[in-house]
């Protein structure tokens, strides 16, 4: 099984985010090989990150018990969605920051986006695609841009809404999920050949 994590990348009051969140979820668990699981930021309310050391150069979690928690969090993960809202022609402050307080755990795991808010919330994914790669994943080609038209038909919708309304990106959300899986499994094999190498 892979155990792959859909990320909600907004804490806003009234967010968005959680509609489309709660579909690629539903979507990805579907898929027989796949263990999901949904992640909320607003169950991990880590502070800004403040460390003298990044990440990358410790051998253990920091000592916050929130950061803790999402750090084992992910590091159980073999692959991940971002559901990314645009703010200001960027990433959202707290989605980046955590991903900012993990290093090692993020590295050689997959990862696929669904964007929403202007343009699709391209230009946040594409942000991030830059995020993950310096954190070592492996972001997927084809990622999910929400149409203003779709985006707007389920504004005033709460959570969890009609999953025909996601109709039109249907076939671009089945080959992003069709990349990650595949990606996310080489990656772990690839994982595990070098653990059993490092070990022997």
């Amino acid at each position: 099984m892979l155990n792959i994590a859909v990320i909600l990348g907004s804490t806003r009051e009234g967010r968005f985010g959680e509609k489309p969140a709660r579909w690629v979820f539903d979507e990805l668990g579907k898929r027989k090989e796949v263990r999901a699981e949904f992640l909320d930021l607003r169950d991990y309310p880590m502070p800004f990150f403040d460390q003298p050391v990044s990440p990358g150069y410790i051998t253990e979690p920091y000592e916050n018990e929130v950061v803790a928690r999402w750090t084992k969090k992910i590091d159980a993960q073999d692959g991940f969605i971002v559901v990314a809202p645009e703010y200001n022609r960027s990433a959202g402050g707290e989605m980046k920051n955590a991903f900012d307080w993990v290093y090692n755990q993020w590295a050689q795991k997959a990862i696929g986006f669904v964007g929403y808010g202007s343009v699709g919330g391209a230009r946040s994914v594409e942000h991030m695609r830059l995020i993950a790669i310096e954190l070592q994943m492996g972001p997927v080609k084809h990622a999910v841009h929400l149409p203003i038209d779709v985006y707007l038909s389920m504004m005033k919708l709460e959570a969890p809404v009609d999953p025909a309304l996601f109709a039109p990106v249907q076939k671009t959300a089945d080959t992003m999920l069709d990349q990650l899986i595949w990606w996310t499994g080489a990656l772990k094999a690839a994982r595990g050949k070098e653990a059993v190498a490092k070990a022997a």
